[in-house]
C-alpha cells in the first residue's frame, strides 16, 4: 500500500443523505485518509440504494489507487452530476476498497456517523 494512504474500518454506523432521502447506511464502511486530505468514508455498493444512483461516463486516474469510474445522484429535486466515485478495479494495494461507494460532500450531500 502506497506509504500515505491507509485504509481502516470505519469506526460506528455511517449514513449517507442526498436532497432529503437516505442513499444509505452502513456498520461496514471504511475510512480511506490520503496525505493532507480530509479522510473519506466509503460505503459497501450493498448498504447503498442503487436506484438513486446513475453511472456517468466520467473516469480519472490515481497514480495509488486506480480508475475511478462515476455515478450521479438522482434527487426529486435535482441530479448531482459525477458525486459518487468508485474503483472497481483497483491497483492491487487498495483491493480493500473495490466495488465500495464514496461520496463527494457538498451541500447536497451529508456523509455522517451516526
Amino acid at each position: 500500500m502506497s506509504d500515505h494512504i491507509t485504509i481502516t474500518p470505519a469506526q460506528g454506523t455511517w449514513v449517507v443523505r442526498a436532497g432529503g432521502a437516505v442513499l444509505g447506511e452502513s456498520t461496514g464502511a471504511l475510512e480511506l485518509r490520503e496525505g493532507d486530505y480530509p479522510p473519506v468514508i466509503y460505503f459497501p455498493r450493498g448498504d447503498i440504494a442503487m436506484a438513486f444512483l446513475d453511472g456517468t461516463d466520467k473516469t480519472t486516474h490515481c497514480p495509488h489507487k486506480g480508475e475511478a469510474s462515476y455515478f450521479s445522484v438522482v434527487t426529486k429535486s435535482r441530479t448531482l452530476e459525477d458525486a459518487v466515485w468508485s474503483y472497481e478495479d483497483p491497483k492491487e494495494d487498495m483491493a480493500a476498497i473495490k466495488g465500495y461507494l464514496a461520496f463527494t460532500p457538498m451541500e447536497e450531500i451529508a456523509i455522517e456517523r451516526i
